[in-house]
Formats: C-alpha cells, structure tokens, sequence
C-alpha cells in the first residue's frame, strides 16, 4: 500500500463511508491505488442493499464510521487552519514591504532627499535598526548623487542590492559540521525562542542524511525538559544522552562528550537551558557549559547557533549582543518569523555581528 498524503488519506475514509463520492478523493482518471483500493469499492446502491446484520450490528458499525469520519473531518480542518495562518504570517510579512515598494514606485529625481529621508523611517519602523537604516539610505544617497541612480527601479534595484551585500557579508551560512565524529552544536538563547524545537528539526534532518544524531539535555531547571527532548529523539530517530545525576549543565554535558565519543556518534546536539541575557549568572553558567566543550575537545570547530523569536523585534538584536559576547556565536536561527515580525531585524543582526543566519 502506497504512503498517502493526509488530504489523501482523509478523502479516502469519506469516500469509504459513503460521505463523499469516491471521484472526489481521487478524480476521474485517478490511477489504482496498490490492492485496487478505489477498485475494491462496491458501487454506493450496492452498499446500500447490503442485507441488515442481526442484532442492530449495522448500525453500530454505521455509527462508528460515521464519528471516525468526523475526527478525520476535524483534524483535516484543523491542519489546514494551520496551513493558512503560516501564509497568512508570511503575507503580512510581505505586505509590510510593500509600502516601501510603493515609496520607491512612485519616487522622482527631484524628490530624492525628502524619498530617502522617508525610506529611512520605514526601514526603521521595520525592524531594520537606526544604524542599519541609515547605512543603506546613505549608500543610496552616494549612487543618486553619482547618477547612478535616475529611475524608481533603479532605486528599488540598489536598495536590495545594499541589502543583499549585507546578508551576504556575515559569512558562509552552511553548518559547521567537522569530520571528526561527533560534530557538535551548541543551541543557546533565551527563554521560549524556540531551541528544543529547532533541536529536533535539525535532529530529523541530520538522521534523513543518514547521520547518528545523539541529544544533550543541559536544561536541568525546567520541569520535563529532558522529558520534552526525548519525545524528539523518537520522532527524529535520536539518541538520546545517558541521564545524569548532575544538576549542572556543564557537567551534564561533559558526560554526554563521553558518551557520544565513545559510541562514535555523528552529531551531539546540545540543549542548553534558556536564560536572559542580561543576566550575569546565568551567562556565565553557560560560559561553563562552553568551557566544557572546549576542554573535552581542543581547537575542534563548533557551531554555536543562537535561537531567537523574530516577532521580538530589535530586542532580538540585544539578545544576539549579549550571547555573543558570552559565547561567541557562529550563526542565528530565527524562528517565528511567519508571525507578526516584520522581517527587517535579520538585516541588522548580520549586519551589526557579522555572523550568518543559517536556519529560518
């Protein structure tokens, strides 16, 4: 039997309920199904002559299938709600853009200074940061004064050009992921960003690549925490670090080292726990946690990656600041960013930090 989609699926079960004729699960020329599934249904009258069981059984049977075909209803309901709010996220994220594009549509020469000056505050208004801001409307500023800039597409063209150069100056964004087993990364960042989750995404990916992936729970304060990771692991196919009596993360990890050296795992993912980054103690718990790894492994390459909530805004960019300077992070994961961000905030960090973002 073939794998189907889920709208595949539910449509299926309708049609077998006789909810919905059969062609709308699979239309007209649909092929066969493996086991001749559309094939193997009676015509509907058929199915309706079907003599009455004894002891009221069919219409039990009836029922049942009538609220399975409901709970397939619902869930299909639900995934497709969820489906319109991520491009619903994303649209707004766009139509935030637009009103710049329709700044620069209806730009003249004439009005350079005073369309530049509002360029300036839309770029701010959108996350993009006062330095960064000014820094790309500056540069639009030399090339209209040089003539390089005459029409409006010239200066929509410039203006993502200025953007692009600076996404692309925070360096190679493909992971860090050393030959020499295992390849580590150190997830950080700040309460509720979204790390586990991304854990686990980067652990289902690693394992369809045909890597060995091998969890660290370093958040030893939050309740099931280590719970929630090994939840991960059996959806990813991971392995999971072996528990630790330690209640620190640095001593949590360096038993995790051991174990994922001597069982030649591919990748350790470390899960440290969240925490403010303006919180002194906490920041140098996790310098702990880093010291750590750079004692176990020696000038070996690791991928710190920063975990942040993209609808945080320009706090973002504080949050990558005061990481960055604790630990010194290769790159930024943003998350969220479907929701009410309005996108400009990427700019800025590569910008100001000069690191890549290597996952959205």
């Amino acid at each position: 039997m073939p794998i189907l989609t889920h709208q595949q699926a539910t449509l299926c079960v309708l049609a077998a309920v006789a909810l919905i004729p059969t062609s709308h699960a699979f239309g007209a020329g649909a092929p066969v199904l493996a086991g001749g599934l559309r094939g193997a249904l009676p015509p509907l009258r058929a199915r309706r002559a079907v003599a009455p069981l004894a002891g009221g059984a069919r219409m039990q049977d009836t029922s049942f299938f009538s609220k399975f075909a409901r709970t397939i209803v619902e869930k299909a309901k639900a995934d497709v709600e969820r489906t319109k709010r991520l491009f619903n996220g994303l649209e707004g994220l766009r139509s935030e853009m637009s009103v710049i594009d329709e700044l620069l549509s209806y730009w003249q020469l004439a009005d350079a200074d005073k369309t530049l000056e509002q360029l300036e505050e839309a770029l701010i208004m959108r996350d993009f940061g006062v330095s960064t801001s000014v820094k790309i409307c500056e540069g639009l500023a030399e090339e209209v004064k040089s003539g390089k800039i005459k029409q409006p597409k010239d200066l929509r063209n410039a203006m993502k050009a200025k953007i692009v150069e600076i996404l692309q100056g925070g360096g190679d964004p493909t992971l860090l992921l050393d030959d020499e087993k295992p390849a580590v990364l150190m997830m950080v960042g700040v309460n509720g960003g979204g790390k586990t989750t991304t854990v686990g995404k980067l652990s289902s990916k690693f394992a369809k690549e045909g890597k060995s992936v091998m969890l660290a729970a370093g958040d030893t304060f939050r309740a099931a925490a280590d719970l929630q990771l090994e939840e991960w692991c059996q959806r990813a196919g991971a392995t999971m670090a072996p528990r630790s009596n330690a209640k620190s993360p640095a001593a949590v990890m360096y038993d995790a080292i051991d174990a994922s050296i001597s069982s030649g795992t591919d990748v350790l993912i470390a899960d440290t726990s969240g925490r403010l980054h303006t919180n002194a103690n906490l920041m140098a718990e996790l310098q702990k946690v880093k010291g750590v790894f750079d004692k176990k492994m020696p000038g070996k390459p690791k991928e710190i990656l920063l975990v942040v909530d993209s609808t945080q805004g320009q706090n973002v960019l504080n949050q990558a600041r005061g990481f960055n300077e604790a630990v010194g992070i290769t790159g930024v994961v943003l998350t969220k960013l479907d929701g009410t961000s309005k996108g400009g905030v990427v700019v800025s960090i590569v910008d100001e930090l000069k690191v890549p973002v290597k996952f959205i």
